[in-house]
């Protein structure tokens, strides 16, 4: 393997450390995983969504999509509705506790480990 791959296997690994010890920091300040996190972030973009429509946008498998869904419903962040047309489609759409806690994480300071820093910095 050349050096440069190397390089950027171990680079590959500060970022996934990263990651995890910012999801960990997250999950004590907000109650909510990156997962659930970005579930609440997508509904606040899209609107109301199909569990299938979610699991699409965040690459995630319908199995562990249903879990996270089952999550932010139990936290009272996310609320099922029957479709109008077809009773056999289902949609999530966000609660004021879901928009709350989103305005909670948008007005606070959230600190990120210097390598995620400077891979999500808009400048």
């Amino acid at each position: 393997m050349e050096e440069k791959n190397v390089d950027r296997l171990c680079r590959i690994r500060d970022i996934q450390r990263a990651v995890n010890k910012f999801e960990h920091q997250f999950e004590e300040q907000y109650g909510i995983g990156l997962n659930e996190g970005m579930v609440l972030c997508t509904l606040l973009k899209n609107g109301r969504m199909t569990s299938g429509e979610l699991s699409e946008v965040l690459g995630l498998s319908t199995s562990n999509m249903s879990k996270v869904i089952c999550s932010v419903e139990n936290k009272a962040c996310v609320e099922r509705i029957v479709g109008a047309k077809d009773k056999r489609n289902m949609y999530f759409s966000l609660t004021e506790v879901g928009c709350a806690l989103l305005e909670r994480v948008r007005s606070e300071q959230i600190e990120l480990p210097e390598i995620l820093d400077k891979l999500t910095s808009f400048a």
